[in-house]
């Protein structure tokens, strides 16, 4: 159990905010940086058997990644909206369908970042759709047993990407079994 004896923020920004909390933890004071974000949702767009993905320069650790579309929720946005919102965007296909996959804290020791995943399905293409002006990405399509490999491989190193992809396989097996 952790009691808060006091919290500053330090730093906020477009994308996060920290701060730095005073706790208490088993009767002892200890120090806990925090980052703050609105949370976001990640999109694993379909196309029969293929995931519609994207390949994007990371810059906090100097390199591409191949992973699935995401974005952070804005203030008073429902996840779904996200979801769809990003997915034109980044992709630019739009969901027929898109259902809830699960969600998860990704980094829950220093971060509040709750991510809402979807599986959008009965994608059509967008006639005309902007990317935000800092992204560059290219659109990659890969088949999911192809995806599974890749993760197993450590090919996708991307966390959303791996969690998403490895719950859907896993509900597909689920369903197989009923």
């Amino acid at each position: 159990m952790s009691v808060m004896i006091e919290s500053k923020q330090v730093y906020k920004g477009k994308v996060i905010s920290v701060r730095v909390d005073k706790v208490q933890i088993n009767k002892k004071q200890t120090i806990r940086e925090v980052v703050e974000h609105n949370g976001s949702a990640v999109i694993l767009p379909l196309m029969d058997d293929t995931i519609i993905m994207e390949k994007q320069y990371r810059h906090p650790i100097g390199k591409e990644l191949l992973e699935i579309p995401a974005g952070t929720l804005e203030k008073g946005e429902k996840p779904e909206e996200c979801a769809a919102r990003e997915l034109i965007e980044e992709t630019g296909y739009k969901a027929g369908s898109l259902k809830t996959l699960g969600r998860c804290y990704i980094t829950p020791g220093y971060c509040t970042e709750l991510m809402h995943f979807f599986v959008a399905t009965n994608l059509s293409k967008v006639e005309h759709h902007e990317m935000d002006e800092d992204e560059a990405i290219k659109i990659v399509k890969v088949r999911v047993r192809d995806a599974v490999r890749m993760i197993l491989k450590g090919e996708i190193e991307d966390a959303k990407t791996i969690c998403a992809v490895l719950a859907y396989v896993q509900k597909l097996v689920d369903n197989n079994k009923e």
